[in-house]
């Protein structure tokens, strides 16, 4: 009786270990590789939380007048760190050009692949797109 209590509680608890997993969505289900995307535009905030990083940004419309704020998808906090970057590599007011792909409900939401910095540097996104990271 202990061994199926043990095995049963056992089993309970990979469960519990899985369902952040459940949440998360791919790539495929959220955004469109067909719909590739650039963006110029200033930052108006990073945000350093799990499962994804995001960066917003507002960029001009075609007319240059109007402002529109966009959702950035990067990596997780963990995959961008170890590709070098820090809560501090992007600020306020920093221009940045953005590579990506637009969501499929065609909001201004997209994943972003690869980020140049106002100094010309590119840095890899860490997003779920699989491409792989650009040279620097």
């Amino acid at each position: 009786m202990r061994l199926r209590w043990s095995i049963v509680m056992a089993g309970l608890g990979l469960l519990g270990v899985q369902a952040p997993v459940f949440a998360h969505h791919s790539f495929a289900a959220e955004f469109d590789e067909k719909q590739p995307i650039t963006l110029r535009g200033v930052v108006m905030k990073l945000e350093w939380s799990n499962p994804h990083a995001h960066i917003i940004i507002a960029v001009r419309d075609e007319s240059g007048t109007t402002l529109r704020n966009w959702d950035l998808e990067l990596g997780s906090p963990n995959v961008l760190m170890r590709d070098g970057w820090t809560r501090d590599c992007l600020k306020e007011g920093d221009q940045v050009l953005v590579e990506g792909f637009r969501a499929k409900d065609g909001s201004n939401l997209a994943n972003a692949r690869q980020v140049t910095l106002a100094d010309g540097r590119k840095v890899f996104a860490g997003s779920s797109s699989g491409d792989a990271a650009p040279t620097k």
